[in-house]
């Protein structure tokens, strides 16, 4: 298929670009930055700078597309000034599946967040009703980039009511890769007493990239929502210890699949999607949360998917 994915110099949209370009497509990558006017390696995605909050940059970038992956946004409401982060965020998404559905592509694949129920950037304390999450948790946001990831699902609820246009929107747990693992989840296997929002859930961005391809291939109809995350946690304790630690009853703890599980279900994604992750924290990590010597050594050599696909456009 011919496939556009927005963001496509950022951790998550990188990953797709490899994913999608392994698997056969024709992809188009496309983002801020500007191109760069050399021969581009021989089969090498093409890329295309767009300014997605101009509908313009949207419908020029979209035309002649058969499926878009949605992944650029603003990551995080920490960093920008919040109304920076919602207008950014909602517009971007608006004028693509404006753009999709008025050019007839047939697949909108929207990279949500899992920050839609309301934890991580709360202002006010809040922690979710019961573990592992699942899509049926409800929805109360209060940060603006939770709450434009969740304005994006209900715009893909519309664009289904009024057109052909099948979507899915993913919501991914903390995604991470070779360059960040040590950084983000070694604190966590070291000592118990480190909290999270999401019940220690995480992603290793190429099993979210083998999502998203999984997405944009897709037959499903109308727009479903899933959660993407890693079987596992990243603290490499019992869910329910860790929830019983830090919550004590106030967190219904649901059935888990294993002892270790993640705080997020992907029962949806495995059972629609055949989404099967393959890659987890030991792949990198101890259990000490130290680097391992052979990925230590990968990323010194810049041997990484994300580093190769940033080097498209």
């Amino acid at each position: 298929m011919r496939i556009l994915v927005t963001g496509s110099r950022g951790k998550v949209g990188s990953a797709a670009v490899a994913a999608l370009h392994d698997a056969g497509h024709d992809v188009t990558a496309a983002d801020l930055g500007p191109p760069v006017f050399e021969r581009a390696p021989a089969g090498a995605p093409e890329y295309r700078q767009a300014d997605l909050v101009r509908a313009g940059d949207a419908y020029a970038i979209t035309y002649g597309q058969d499926a878009v992956i949605h992944a650029a946004a603003i990551p995080d409401p920490l960093h920008n000034p919040p109304h920076t982060v919602f207008e950014n965020n909602l517009m971007a998404t608006f004028n693509m599946i404006e753009a999709a559905v008025r050019l007839g592509v047939r697949r909108f694949v929207h990279v949500s967040s899992e920050t839609v129920p309301g934890f991580f950037f709360a202002e006010r304390p809040w922690v979710a009703e019961y573990a592992p999450i699942d899509e049926d948790h409800p929805a109360r946001p209060q940060d603006p980039y939770a709450l434009a990831k969740y304005f994006g699902e209900q715009l893909m609820d519309a664009a289904v009511r009024r057109s052909d246009i099948c979507a899915i929107s993913i919501r991914p747990s903390w995604v991470q890769w070779e360059g960040n693992y040590e950084q983000n989840l070694g604190p966590t296997l070291r000592d118990p007493d480190e909290g999270s929002a999401s019940f220690w859930s995480y992603i290793d961005v190429y099993d979210l990239a083998d999502a998203l391809r999984l997405a944009a291939e897709s037959d499903l109809p109308g727009h479903e929502t899933m959660y993407i995350a890693s079987p596992d946690n990243c603290c490499n304790r019992p869910l329910a210890e860790m929830i019983r630690r830090h919550h004590g009853d106030a967190v219904e703890i649901r059935p888990l699949d294993r002892e270790d599980a993640s705080g997020t279900s992907i029962g949806r994604a495995r059972e629609r999607l055949g989404y099967s992750p393959t890659r987890s924290w030991r792949d990198y990590l101890t259990e000490d949360g130290e680097l391992r010597l052979e990925a230590r050594e990968r990323l010194e050599r810049g041997e990484t998917g994300v580093q190769r696909g940033r080097a498209v456009g």
